[in-house]
């Protein structure tokens, strides 16, 4: 079995790891519960700041009119310096309280750090001939108030723009995963998932292999990344972020999981997630950028998606 991390950019390092021994069990149970307190807060920042950020929104709108690409996925970084070291298994309970029903992952990295978080998006799970793969794009912020929270998927559902942003998902993957298949199934329109934090587009894709020898891992290498984390068309968009970025996602928008000697295996999405050393913690979110988005929208919705791990770290937005 293999098991780990794969980094936004292919041509760096992985985080990967056959263990010695492996073992399954049950999920422990987890619900609404006292969270554990972290250290007092001393610092935090992001990166790049917001005036920055709304700028890059705008350089990547103009782009649009003078290139191909037609969506590119920008991301921030929220620096956090706390009191004491963070107590890692303490932070993996709280994520999970909080998030009962999202892909729980943590993995050493090999500079001493641990990337952990709770992803909603699942890249491709595979076992025999038969893969599912289930993306999101397109989002809107969960409210406290049942009527606003309503309003607000009411919202998405009807949103032009986030289905203009979520098509080129589901088309890319389709037209990077049929010539593999004998069956493939990809619904016309996307449904509605939350989170505790968010509402998103999802599109549940199934298939079946022509070669069920084809591995997880190979289909996730295929897939990744997906215009859901980078842009589209792939290469291009890719460009634009090396451009337009200031500094490096590492694994964030990568892979995270794990494939067997029979080929089976889960891959999801590295989003909603952190990486921990020591008292440092670096927390990561994105946004799909196509022509309609406005920067102060798409500012909101990445401080709307750090809100997962941040809860979990004890803070707000």
């Amino acid at each position: 079995m293999v098991v780990g991390a794969i980094p936004f950019d292919p041509s760096e390092p992985s985080c990967l790891y056959v263990p010695q021994q492996a073992q399954w069990h049950d999920s422990p149970p987890s619900g609404p519960g006292t969270l554990t307190p972290m250290p007092p807060l001393l610092e935090q920042r992001n990166l790049p700041d917001e005036h920055a950020f709304m700028r890059s929104v705008e350089h990547a709108v103009t782009n649009f009119g003078y290139s191909d690409v037609r969506k590119a996925v920008l991301s921030v970084q929220r620096e956090l310096l706390f009191a004491h070291n963070i107590d890692v298994d303490a932070l993996a309970r709280n994520l999970r309280a909080q998030n009962p029903a999202g892909y729980h992952f943590r993995v050493p990295m090999a500079d001493g750090a641990t990337l952990l978080g709770v992803s909603p998006e699942l890249l491709v799970r595979k076992h025999g001939a038969s893969f599912v793969s289930n993306p999101l794009a397109g989002s809107a912020k969960r409210m406290a108030d049942a009527d606003a929270d309503r309003r607000n998927a009411q919202w998405l559902c009807e949103s032009d723009k986030d289905h203009y942003e979520h098509g080129f998902v589901t088309a890319d993957i389709a037209a990077r995963i049929s010539e593999l298949c004998s069956r493939l199934d990809v619904p016309e329109q996307p449904s509605l998932i939350s989170t505790p934090t968010l509402w998103h587009l999802s599109t549940r894709i199934e298939g079946t292999l022509a070669d069920p020898s084809v591995s997880a891992l190979q289909l996730a290498c295929r897939l990744h990344p997906t215009p859901a984390v980078c842009g589209f068309p792939t290469e291009l968009a890719r460009r634009l972020i090396r451009f337009v970025e200031p500094t490096e996602r590492g694994l964030f928008t990568g892979m995270v999981g794990w494939c067997d000697a029979q080929g089976n295996g889960e891959w999801v999405v590295t989003i909603r997630c952190g990486t921990v050393a020591g008292p440092r913690v670096r927390l990561f979110a994105g946004a799909g950028i196509v022509e309609a988005s406005q920067p102060a929208v798409e500012w909101a919705e990445v401080q709307t998606k750090l809100r997962t791990m941040l809860q979990a770290c004890g803070l707000h937005a």
